[in-house]
């Protein structure tokens, strides 16, 4: 070969000549791994092609969102720089867009390089797939080691490396039971029966993905990550707890007479027996009105361009409902500052819930900062108080919510879901969505918009919304989640997407729906439901590229909503309903 080849060419032509057939989703097979220069930086420059449709580029943003949760890998839209990929689809060639999904492994040449999203390829999981190999990694079924796990071809120990990981089921690099399949039969079979409707799931990158990952590219950081606590540890995280004499936040395994335990591992075994965990606990019980305490995070700095961080945790309310659960930052000026100002940013007190109920508060810190839980006692008596558990904080924006209490219960009972609490985006629109049960193992969601205080001053049809489900697994740290969602997108073209100018809070239902989500044995695999509940999340992502061909990244999340399932298309059929929000 010439002395001028590029390594990376070099190993592209050693990958043609060691393997002739190649999956249909990689061109140009080449080692995961071996050649560092076959890597991009940690910063990844990218482009998107004009024919890429509003869904899908919402959802390459969508995932993009995920490498930087889980990794530091961090993409940003191309100027000038040498490698770059572009992601494309093959209209060009062939004038109409294929079901093809296709990407090249590791970094391949200077002028950029294809990723392609082609028909129905628009899912988190696939593009986060196809983004995966354009960053160095091979198919999980594909390992050297894989024969211990599974019956299926693979590369040599000289070809490719694991990253001293271990094999991993629940890869988004792993292909279905039934890949290449003539329709006689699964072509890989897992040495472990239960994994075998495991592998292949398109849901989003796992823990060893992302792990994989970041060995690959020597770095053991995130790029919007910022802390996690569920109070396993002794050091309580580098928290610390604020109060007077005598009472305050304590740590516990449980409380007696309230029955609340640990949220972390709720309702999960492990080798036969339930695991121990904790959760911080502050009681209003024989106490004075106003007792309070403090239990304040370690520092974090926030380091995206976008100010913009969501604080996740669950809490457990069993005390009066004139308790008081106030959620304060604390943001330093400079590094001499220690005690910085105090915001109050959110405060809970509402009727007891006596469940674990996870919620959001949305901060917009600009400099390093403090969350600061303070539980208040109010008027009245008490039996309880509030207790804490499984803190998240994250450079991202908050979703909407919508927890479904007892879920199998009320699906075994034929229970009517109804609809979700009233959501209203960042730049206005108000909606809805109402889950409903077709049978036992499948279910639909209906987005619907309803009318608001800003109807008048908004555009309609709804122009270029981006509307999300996700069903949330509930793993206690943000980072090893592997949630399931679905996107579509509003078209200003299509009337389904009108305004809603009707009183009494009617809503106008002739809009986007989503069918069969996941099965119920799905949702059993993960942590879909913990507690006997299922937690939906909802965004509405606005102005994604809105008619150009422009490449616009957004840091963060600009409007909110979300929903779950998969789309349909369905008849323009004007219907009106009346809405009974409820959470539960």
């Amino acid at each position: 070969f010439p002395v001028t080849m590029h390594p990376c060419a070099f190993l592209l032509l050693m990958a043609l000549a060691l393997h002739h057939a190649l999956p249909a989703d990689i061109r140009f097979q080449i080692s995961q791994l071996l050649n560092i220069e076959c890597n991009f930086s940690i910063v990844v420059h990218s482009v998107l092609f004009v024919f890429i449709g509003m869904n899908d580029r919402g959802v390459v943003l969508r995932a993009f969102e995920q490498f930087r949760l889980k990794s530091c890998v961090d993409f940003k839209p191309r100027a000038a720089e040498e490698f770059y990929i572009s992601v494309e689809t093959d209209f060009l060639r062939f004038h109409t867009k294929l079901d093809v999904c296709w990407s090249y492994i590791g970094r391949s040449s200077p002028g950029g390089q294809t990723l392609s999203i082609g028909k129905d390829c628009g899912r988190k999981g696939i593009v986060e797939h196809q983004f995966l190999h354009a960053l160095g990694l091979n198919h999980e079924h594909s390992r050297y080691d894989r024969d211990d796990y599974s019956y299926f071809s693979k590369h040599s120990e000289n070809v490719s490396t694991t990253q001293e990981t271990p094999f991993d089921y629940y890869s988004v690099m792993h292909f279905d039971k039934n890949a290449f399949s003539n329709g006689n039969g699964s072509t890989i079979i897992t040495k472990s029966p239960e994994f075998q409707d495991v592998i292949g799931q398109l849901m989003e990158m796992s823990e060893h993905d992302a792990t994989e990952l970041n060995k690959l590219y020597k770095c053991n950081s995130s790029v919007s990550f910022l802390d996690h606590c569920s109070f396993d540890e002794e050091s309580l995280c580098e928290m610390s707890v604020c109060s007077a004499a005598g009472y305050g936040w304590q740590r516990e395994k449980s409380v007696s007479g309230i029955n609340v335990t640990d949220h972390t591992y709720l309702g999960k075994e492990q080798n036969g027996e339930t695991r121990t965990s904790f959760f911080m606990h502050f009681s209003t019980e024989g106490r004075n009105e106003g007792d309070a305490a403090r239990l304040e995070s370690k520092t974090v700095t926030p380091t995206r361009d976008c100010k913009v961080q969501c604080l996740q945790f669950y809490y457990y309310h069993s005390g009066n409902e004139s308790d008081q659960l106030n959620i304060w930052i604390r943001e330093l000026q400079n590094e001499a500052d220690s005690t910085g100002a105090l915001r109050l940013m959110d405060q809970i007190t509402e009727t007891p819930g006596n469940y674990w109920k996870l919620h959001h508060v949305q901060l917009n810190a600009n400099k390093s900062f403090q969350v600061v839980f303070e539980a208040r006692k109010g008027a009245g008596t008490s039996s309880g108080g509030f207790s804490l558990d499984d803190i998240n904080i994250s450079e991202t924006e908050c979703p909407f919510i919508w927890q479904i209490r007892d879920f199998e219960k009320k699906l075994d009972s034929g229970f009517d879901f109804g609809l979700s609490p009233m959501y209203c985006s960042s730049d206005g629109y108000r909606f809805a969505a109402e889950l409903e049960v077709s049978s036992v193992n499948e279910f639909e969601i209906h987005a619907a918009f309803v009318t608001g205080a800003y109807d008048e001053q908004l555009q309609w049809p709804c122009p270029w919304r981006q509307i999300t489900v996700q069903i949330l697994d509930q793993n206690p740290h943000i980072q090893k989640r592997m949630s399931f969602e679905q996107s579509i997108t509003t078209d200003p073209n299509l009337t389904r997407y009108g305004p809603v100018f009707i009183s009494d809070e009617l809503v106008f239902y002739n809009g986007p729906a989503f069918f069969k989500l996941l099965t119920r044995e799905d949702l059993a695999r993960r942590e879909f439901i913990k507690g006997g509940d299922l937690i939906l999340l909802f965004t509405m992502q606005g102005g994604i590229c809105e008619g150009t061909s422009e490449n616009k990244f957004n840091c963060c999340i600009k409007s909110k909503w979300s929903i779950i399932s998969k789309i349909i298309s369905i008849n323009v059929v004007h219907q009106s309903r009346h809405l009974s929000a409820s959470s539960e």
